[in-house]
């Protein structure tokens, strides 16, 4: 079912402020956050005016050591980090408690969502105290399950295929794990919005979505704002699965050796190297993978290849989780 984007815009009305300079100021809920935000997104669940968590706020920025020469450059600090896409703006994340936005000339909200829904926030989160994994996460009743995997492995198609099989999206993308109860580490639900290729969507169709309108061309992926099969609410993590390709769907626990460099590797932050970790920033974020792999430890799980068979995977999944063990 395909809803117009005025249903959503309405909702937004009644949960915003006039910002000083008279930008408008948008209140979300995200990741366990209230969320003030001169930026619109309305991919985001809108929220009550309150005291934020979490600030966006949009003006000129200075970016540290001179302009930079090339498409992208990142400058991290204890307490400041920098991202500059040149096509779509700057970026400085302060404390985890605020995001300053400098847009590049005629960029709008939407382009701008992109970065700051994805790896902005993903720092945000980090600075934060958070575990932040590149993977996505589905509630299966009060349990749940993470995909991580290489670009192209299909964490999203396998959540898509979940969610069509009766199951809740928690998160795409950006996955935070709170481990303050190191014995129970919890998914903070993000937002309810999957991003799929063309085919998938065709194959998997899920109901009560809404398909945004395509904002740059060279993204690849439709962002699909669910409307239904939503987890809001935070649930304990119970498997982590890495995706690779297979003949047929089949799930391996991976050595106690090999589960924590997985976890690194599919760590948010470890996608911009050693220089995002300055000081006692890598000794925690270590100490943070080894916790998780050493109390759920990761899974290999094998896709099928081909869409059609996509239903196998979500019946292995589902099979795991009943064995209640590992």
């Amino acid at each position: 079912m395909n809803l117009p984007i005025a249903s959503l815009a309405g909702s937004e009305t009644a949960n915003a402020t006039t910002a000083p300079g008279g930008r408008v100021r948008h209140f979300y809920r995200a990741y366990g956050l209230v969320v003030s935000s001169e930026v619109a997104l309305p991919e985001l669940e809108p929220a009550a005016p309150a005291t934020p968590d979490l600030e966006i706020a949009v003006g000129p920025l200075d970016f540290p050591d001179g302009a930079s020469q090339g498409a992208t450059a990142f400058r991290f600090k204890p307490t400041r980090q920098y991202l500059s896409w040149q096509a779509v703006g700057t970026f400085m994340i302060s404390g985890g408690k605020r995001i300053a936005v400098d847009p590049a000339p005629g960029v709008d909200d939407p382009l701008l969502a992109f970065p700051l829904l994805g790896p902005v926030m993903a720092l945000a989160l980090h600075q934060r105290g958070l575990l932040v994994l590149h993977a996505s996460a589905i509630a299966v009743g009060g349990r749940s399950v993470i995909f991580m995997g290489d670009k192209g492995a299909g964490k999203s198609t396998t959540a898509g295929a979940m969610i069509g099989a009766g199951h809740r999206l928690l998160t795409d993308d950006v996955v935070a794990l709170d481990l303050s109860d190191p014995e129970r580490p919890m998914i903070l639900p993000g937002f309810p919005q999957l991003k799929l290729a063309a085919d998938a969507a065709g194959a998997i169709r899920l109901e009560q979505a809404e398909v945004r309108p395509q904002v740059h061309p060279q993204i690849d992926k439709a962002q699909h704002r669910l409307h239904a099969g939503f987890a809001a609410e935070a649930v304990p993590v119970s498997r982590i699965y890495m995706l690779e390709r297979g003949g047929r769907a089949a799930i391996s626990p991976l050595t106690g050796a090999a589960a924590l460099p997985a976890i690194i590797k599919f760590s948010y932050i470890a996608r911009f190297g050693r220089q995002a970790l300055p000081g006692d920033f890598a000794a925690a974020h270590l100490h943070q993978c080894a916790q998780v792999a050493g109390r759920v430890g990761v899974s290999r799980l094998e896709v099928p290849a081909g869409l059609v068979r996509i239903g196998e995977a979500v019946a292995a999944i589902e099979t795991d989780l009943a064995s209640g063990t590992r």
